[in-house]
């Protein structure tokens, strides 16, 4: 049986939040249609919209508001970068420096160019990364 898994979700100004024993995430691509993630997912990098996140674990439901950004799922748990929080009480203020902005647009470029690449030559990626 998979094992629940780590959620990470980050922004260019600080991670937002990282956390472990998740069970299920759900989110909205920006093809239109929701996913559902569960343990022993299959490999995934999808674009995201502003839209609301879903995760569930040990201590119950839990959301999260969101910008568009990427989405990763791979063996270590599922990621999600996203532009900015959208303006949320638990979520405080947040201010990133220049060069956190940088970092992640960079990081961001990178994830869009594999996203675009063939979907074989991604799964190839994933898995060659998994190996070593």
């Amino acid at each position: 049986m998979p094992r629940p898994f780590r959620l990470t979700v980050l922004a260019p100004e600080r991670a937002l939040l990282e956390t472990g024993g998740v069970t299920q995430v759900q989110a909205q691509l920006a093809d239109g249609g929701p996913i559902g993630i569960y343990p022993g997912h299959a490999p995934l990098l999808a674009e995201t919209v502003a839209a609301t996140l879903h995760y569930v674990d040990a201590s119950g439901e839990h959301t999260i508001d969101l910008n568009a950004g990427i989405l990763q799922v791979n063996s270590e748990g599922v990621t999600v970068f996203a532009g900015q929080a959208k303006p949320c009480e638990s979520l405080g203020a947040l201010q990133g420096s220049k060069e956190d902005n940088r970092h992640f647009d960079r990081l961001a470029r990178d994830l869009l160019a594999r996203l675009n690449a063939q979907p074989e030559s991604v799964v190839e990626a994933e898995q060659r990364a998994e190996e070593n």
